[in-house]
């Protein structure tokens, strides 16, 4: 069971001193922790998670808006990849938020993607919980610090490409081919149709994909040719070679 003291620690570590620290506790309290603990004393942080998507979304679009001159669609790349699942549970996970969740028996043990989903969720709470607390300057300086500190990183591997767009760029760029798409085959009913796509380079398949559209599967065997693209260029050049 969490205890007072660890969320006082979780606070040191952020460097905020909350006046209401339920506020803070809540961030942690997972729906499915106050099914099997009837009479918590506190709610469940969805509706601080609604309110901190907001406030994030608007302090990484006010800084976009004010540091970079570019046109308004790259600023939503930008702000996606900033803003995304995977990145705020991997921030949350740089912060520890784990260790000081509520969870139910059954959700403490989920892994992979609900896990992440709890962990993104828990630290837009943090931010609705700062902004309640502290106001708008703390709460941009806190995103400033754990989130917009991505920035250069992102910029530099072009990490808020979608992936077909990404890899096209690398494939012309580097090898002057245009990645081609195909479908190797189709699953299921037809209001419930599963893709698997292939991505090809010339003859060459380099990653494969699926998804519920032909679109999501394209992207996801873009993704898994980005994911080993240092490799398929080497084999490319052997093969250009021969």
């Amino acid at each position: 069971m969490t205890t007072n003291k660890n969320i006082e620690e979780f606070a040191k570590k952020i460097d905020i001193k909350f006046k209401n620290i339920n506020l803070l506790r809540q961030v942690f309290v997972h729906r499915s922790y106050l099914n099997e603990n009837i009479g918590f004393d506190l709610d469940h942080n969805e509706r601080l998670e609604f309110l901190g998507d907001a406030v994030l979304e608007l302090i990484v679009t006010e800084y976009l808006y004010l540091n970079f001159k570019n046109p308004e669609g790259e600023l939503t790349n930008l702000r996606s990849a900033l803003v995304k699942g995977a990145m705020l549970s991997m921030i949350a996970n740089e912060l520890e938020i784990e260790k000081y969740l509520y969870l139910s028996r059954g959700e403490a043990k989920s892994e992979g993607k609900s896990r992440q989903l709890i962990l993104a969720n828990a630290f837009e709470a943090l931010i609705g919980a700062i902004y309640l607390d502290q106001g708008y300057k703390v709460t941009a300086d806190f995103i400033n610090k754990y989130v917009i500190n991505h920035l250069p990183q992102i910029i530099e591997k072009k990490l808020f490409l979608d992936p077909k767009s990404h890899l096209q760029e690398l494939a012309q760029e580097q090898m002057s081919v245009t990645p081609a798409y195909k479908v190797l085959s189709e699953h299921g009913p037809d209001h419930n149709k599963s893709f698997t796509v292939g991505c090809f380079l010339n003859t060459d398949l380099i990653g494969e994909g699926s998804g519920s559209s032909k679109q999501t599967a394209e992207n996801a065997a873009a993704s898994s040719a980005l994911e080993h693209w240092t490799e398929v260029k080497s084999q490319e050049k052997n093969l250009n070679h021969h």
